[in-house]
């Protein structure tokens, strides 16, 4: 009796969960739906909470050292204080509205690489470990989104990785703690005055913000360091726009070539 009663503090015998997603391909400001199923353990489980969260790597700087961690920057508690009974199985439906800021994986069919996203299930059963489960998430670009990035692949930039950076970015309205920033090799024309090209969407009901971030090389006659670009738009302006030729203009203005101004708000240095 003893042994048992040890065996349930361990979550031996507990109930399980298990989260069906109907389709794990979303965008920023749509919703993941689905079930998440619980299925009764060997004896009476008290759940005091039933949490979604979505989960991605960060990087993180500590002084001198980097190193990565999962974060959860979205929550959904979808059921609470619900009691399952031996053998029983509960059915819970959810529909899970993902950020507008939530980080891209896939952009126009290919996995970026570097990036994870996952939808973590979690039951706090009293007086047992909890039962957790893990399951993948595709995050595609809004139609803005899209645009912009077409215009890199018109250009003949090439992507490298992306990943998430812990901080904010001066000068956009960013919501959450870390951004994403998608890492590209410059098209030929640009490779001996600039190493590579970080893109970082940052995006409101209103506007979508795009920075650019150039890493300019050093060296006897050349001008190093980065040279940083913000571009904010309505979601409207976003697709009307000719990013393939703003892009080009900008470049040139970063590798010195010439000065040129922003369009439909704010860029520079």
């Amino acid at each position: 009796m003893v042994f048992k009663r040890m065996l349930r503090a361990f979550g031996v015998g507990g109930p399980t969960v298990d989260t069906v997603l109907a389709n794990p391909n979303v965008r920023p400001g749509e919703a993941l739906t689905g079930e998440v199923r619980i299925a009764g353990g060997e004896h009476e489980a008290l759940i005091d909470v039933v949490k979604l969260s979505l989960v991605t790597r960060v990087e993180v700087e500590s002084g001198d050292n980097e190193h990565n961690r999962n974060v959860e920057f979205a929550q959904l508690v979808v059921a609470h204080g619900i009691t399952v009974a031996p053998g029983q199985n509960l059915v819970l439906p959810f529909r899970f509205p993902v950020p507008l800021e939530t980080p891209l994986t896939v952009v126009l069919g290919q996995h970026l690489y570097g990036m994870t996203m996952g939808l973590r299930t979690e039951l706090e059963v009293r007086g047992a470990v909890d039962p957790g489960d893990l399951d993948p998430v595709a995050v595609h670009p809004t139609a803005p989104q899209e645009h912009v990035l077409k215009a890199f692949g018109a250009l003949g930039f090439r992507f490298q990785r992306a990943d998430n950076e812990s901080g904010r970015i001066r000068g956009v309205p960013q919501r959450l703690p870390f951004y994403q920033e998608i890492e590209f090799l410059p098209p030929a024309q640009f490779l001996n005055k600039i190493k590579q090209l970080e893109l970082t969407f940052v995006t409101d009901p209103q506007r979508l913000y795009v920075v650019l971030e150039a890493d300019r090389r050093g060296g006897l006659f050349q001008q190093g360091g980065d040279a940083i670009g913000h571009y904010a738009m309505s979601h409207d302006e976003v697709i009307r726009a000719d990013w393939p030729a703003l892009l080009h203009q900008w470049m040139d203005q970063a590798a010195g070539r010439r000065s040129s101004g922003g369009y439909g708000g704010r860029t520079g240095y």
